[in-house]
């Protein structure tokens, strides 16, 4: 494939070979995308713009005289990303990447005409998709924000509370599963008649959403006491609340990408709120072994 006697620069073929690189990634990633969507017409936006991505790979090919294939790790890495978190979260941290490399384009123009083109058609793109985000999930986030809330706000408190008050990681545990399976049952059945009673007909949906969100939380948060020894509850409750940030940082940051919502007010306030009830709640067990003269 020849660049029709056309020439360029080697720090202008570098760029060009990234692009390319990056461009024959996308399509497969883009492909990979279609066979999991539902919607018709999602799948058709897709596998179109993988095609263009194609169409640009030609072009770039055209001046570098290579041809290059996908980069399997990152495809993957998408494929898993897509499959936990859903293709909106996938496709808006693709879009992320696309909007760092948009600048390289402008440079481009002065050696190789077509650069304007790929660039109108990756803002194409980015309009296309933006307009086919429709995913389920994303329409149950109140429900999925209401039940982890809920769940670390709770069991955060309980846990540390009851860490000082029993001093024993198995009893812990027990009270914990118990508190947070009886709480994720309360909040789902909540959930589901609040919904019901708005008229919504995915109220079953919406209470689902809310209940796996709670007993997730549930299960990492106990997890340290049922694994550590009996006595190390000091050491299960800062693991716990560890895993508390963990969560909070992870399901804020896939909000803000998946909903363009800022990131670090929300996970500041979240995280403030869990660790200030934690830490009242420690007390509070405190004073009240104290006060109660309870030996467990």
């Amino acid at each position: 494939m020849g660049n029709q006697g056309r020439t360029i620069s080697e720090e202008t073929k570098k760029f060009i070979l990234k692009l390319q690189q990056n461009e024959v990634t996308e399509r497969m990633i883009y492909l990979n995308l279609a066979k999991r969507v539902k919607k018709q017409s999602e799948k058709e936006t897709l596998q179109r713009i993988a095609e263009e991505e194609g169409m640009h790979c030609e072009i770039w090919a055209s001046y570098t005289n290579q041809k290059l294939s996908p980069q399997k790790l990152r495809v993957w890495f998408y494929a898993i990303i897509s499959f936990i978190f859903g293709y909106t979260f996938a496709i808006k941290i693709m879009e992320k990447g696309e909007k760092d490399v948009q600048y390289i384009y402008s440079k481009l123009a002065l050696e190789v005409p077509e650069a304007k083109q790929i660039l109108k058609d990756e803002e194409v793109h980015e309009q296309a998709l933006i307009g086919l985000l429709d995913e389920e999930r994303l329409q149950y986030v109140g429900s999925m924000v209401l039940g982890l809330n809920d769940a670390l706000v709770e069991l955060t408190g309980t846990l540390a509370g009851l860490s000082f008050a029993l001093q024993n990681n198995k009893l812990v545990a027990l009270s914990g599963l118990i508190t947070g399976i009886s709480a994720t049952l309360s909040m789902a059945s909540s959930e589901y008649l609040s919904a019901r009673s708005e008229g919504n007909s995915d109220a079953l949906k919406s209470s689902l959403y809310t209940g796996i969100m709670y007993i997730f939380a549930v299960v990492l948060l106990v997890l340290p006491y049922l694994l550590l020894p009996s006595d190390q509850f000091v050491s299960a409750l800062m693991i716990m609340l560890v895993i508390v940030v963990a969560i909070i940082f992870s399901f804020t940051y896939y909000i803000s990408v998946a909903k363009d919502l800022p990131f670090k007010k929300r996970f500041l306030e979240m995280a403030v709120i869990s660790l200030s009830v934690a830490a009242l709640s420690f007390g509070v067990g405190f004073l009240v072994k104290q006060f109660l003269g309870i030996d467990i």
